[in-house]
């Protein structure tokens, strides 16, 4: 059943690009913006007494987080690659390489409890800031990478994904969902068990994923929805690869600004929907990430100069 997706106030955060957004244990909400920055916003809930403030800067494009227990933030620069910055701010490159390659746009991670990180690349042909034209082109050439302990260097986990983005552990920590922007899908890469090692569909979805975020061990995993599917460009990636490429070289030099209509969802671990939130005509542009704070929904946007404070959808 969809539901209306209700905005309740904004908050803005003094620049663009809250890419992701993630809750900690005590309701405050983390997102990075493209000046570089890290930032912690409190009292989301009133926006007479909402605070942001700096907690870092990664002198690049801070995209996927990922809180980790001890109060550090684990950070996918666009530009750096994998970082961790510490509770003071201090910023170290845990990869900036995998397989020979420099990491061109890292995107998300999660942290494992064996300690490894695993975390997503979402082209080896487009930069951040020409992402339409891997959308359009449909390269293929996202990845998911693992990076074990101590390791100086991250592994390939899995090849091939289209603009790989959003990614969650299963509640048992036995699979991990992945966001794939580029064919509106959710693929399940097992970890453990007799499918180790592989990837199999786990949802289609009426949008472009971005990114995922885990509602607690036993929550569902919530969807940001960039964008509705488009017939048209269903149609664009079935053409040949020279048709896709010149297409993809017009979409970066064209003017772009995204549609007002914007969704979440949320899935439980079998790919059974939960939730399904819309609406049409919305102010807030491009949803790239949810999380909940409290008795609300924070959506984040790599197009908006801040973030919007919704509420939650009834329990079911």
């Amino acid at each position: 059943m969809t539901t209306a997706l209700v905005p309740l106030h904004y908050v803005a955060l003094g620049g663009r690009g809250p890419e992701d957004v993630v809750a900690d244990p005590e309701g405050r909400v983390l997102t990075g913006t493209e000046d570089g920055r890290i930032l912690r916003i409190r009292h989301l809930g009133d926006p007479d007494t909402a605070r942001v403030e700096t907690l870092a800067d990664t002198g690049g494009r801070p995209l996927g987080l990922e809180l980790l227990p001890d109060g550090a933030l684990l950070v996918c620069d666009a530009e750096r690659g994998l970082l961790r910055v510490e509770p003071g701010g201090a910023v170290h490159v845990l990869a900036d390489s995998a397989a020979g390659e420099r990491l061109r746009f890292c995107s998300n991670v999660v942290a494992l409890a064996d300690g490894s990180l695993c975390f997503t690349v979402s082209s080896r042909r487009h930069p951040l800031d020409h992402w339409i034209g891997d959308i359009v082109e449909h390269s293929g050439t996202g990845r998911l990478l693992r990076l074990a302990p101590d390791a100086s260097e991250p592994e390939v986990l899995l090849d091939g994904l289209q603009f790989a983005n959003g990614l969650a552990p299963s509640a048992d920590g036995s699979f991990l969902v992945i966001a794939e922007t580029g064919a509106c899908r959710l693929t399940r890469y097992h970890l453990t068990g007799p499918r180790a090692g592989r990837a199999e569909p786990f949802a289609e979805l009426p949008g472009m994923p971005d990114n995922l975020w885990r509602e607690g061990p036993d929550g569902p995993v919530w969807v940001a929805l960039a964008g509705p599917r488009v017939p048209p460009l269903d149609l664009l990636h079935r053409a040949p690869a020279a048709v896709r490429r010149t297409a993809a070289r017009a979409a970066v030099r064209a003017p772009f600004r995204p549609g007002g209509t914007i969704g979440v969802m949320a899935l439980d671990d079998d790919g059974t929907v939960v939730h399904r939130l819309t609406r049409r005509r919305s102010g807030f542009r491009m949803v790239t990430s949810v999380c909940r704070a409290g008795r609300h929904l924070v959506l984040g946007s790599l197009w908006e100069p801040g973030v919007a404070v919704c509420a939650l959808p009834a329990a079911r």
